[in-house]
């Protein structure tokens, strides 16, 4: 389940973001998501900093989602364009319920352009994401 005692295995290099803490985790990008409001400025931020980290490669994401409020149509719009662009795949851990409604909203009028799923387990997740490495 996603929450504040989620932590990165000792050792890992940490990544700080506005929107997001990383680490890698056998070739995983893991988010632990924060809740401020997602807008174009911070997401393109958070896309610079994640091709930072992975090297400009891209990665399977396992994201712990957090409440944030609902991005205008602008933001969601763009996150859906830039999304392919740095992740192979996305899995999202989260209390019932927030990432379909999450996908619902990033995802209304066409389907993702890179593979997706959600889950409430993270062990889950990070088993399906394995295959995109």
């Amino acid at each position: 389940m996603a929450d504040a005692h989620i932590l990165p295995p000792p050792g890992n290099e940490i990544f700080e973001g506005e929107i997001a803490t990383y680490w890698m985790d056998e070739g995983i990008l893991v988010s632990l998501s924060k809740n401020p409001k997602r807008t174009v400025e911070n997401i393109t931020a958070n896309i610079a900093l994640v091709k930072n980290i992975t090297g400009n490669k891209k990665v399977p994401l396992l994201i712990y989602l957090s409440n944030s409020p609902v991005p205008d149509k602008e933001t969601r719009t763009f996150a859906a364009k830039v999304l392919p662009d740095v992740y192979s795949a996305m899995a999202m851990v989260s209390k019932t319920g927030l990432a379909g409604f999450i996908m619902n909203l990033l995802f209304s009028l066409k389907p993702p352009a890179i593979p997706m799923k959600s889950f409430s387990n993270d062990k889950e997740a990070k088993r399906w994401l394995m295959q995109f490495l």
